[in-house]
């Protein structure tokens, strides 16, 4: 397994899987929009994507986003999205994907890594079993829908 940093030239191997992580979470598939997404994530750089392969084919992925704690005064991530070809799963891609982010994490010195997702997730094993801990504080959320 190769985990790689992702660029603008991953975008194409990237697409089938955000839009598959995306339809998992049902919302319809948009091939299109998800490409003009990562482009934009990418070219801004306000995201950090890491894609693995295996054999050359793109079989998931993680995205993080900086997020500032003003009580510590300290950066940390937000490990927002997290994927794995379900014809790849049960491999510990996840687990390398997330070892990546964790190094990511070190490397800066930022304070730690905040996953968001949803409570019915089957990944919150894989969270927990890699040294996640369930945050109750942190459980309101407004939408401007």
């Amino acid at each position: 397994m190769i985990i790689a940093q992702a660029t603008l030239k991953h975008v194409n191997d990237l697409v089938p899987l955000f839009d598959g992580y995306r339809v998992f979470y049902r919302q319809p598939s948009n091939n299109e929009a998800v490409k003009t997404f990562l482009k934009e994530r990418l070219t801004k750089q306000d995201s950090v994507i890491y894609i693995a392969y295996i054999n050359e084919v793109a079989v998931g992925f993680t995205q993080l986003y900086v997020l500032l704690s003003s009580v510590s005064m300290s950066p940390m991530y937000v490990l927002n999205d997290l994927y794995i070809d379900a014809n790849y799963r049960n491999k510990n891609i996840g687990t390398a994907l997330i070892n990546k982010a964790k190094a990511l994490c070190k490397e800066n010195h930022f304070k730690g890594i905040i996953i968001q997702t949803e409570t019915t997730n089957p990944a919150q094993h894989l969270y927990q079993r890699e040294g996640f801990v369930k945050d109750t504080d942190l459980m309101f959320f407004w939408t401007n829908a």
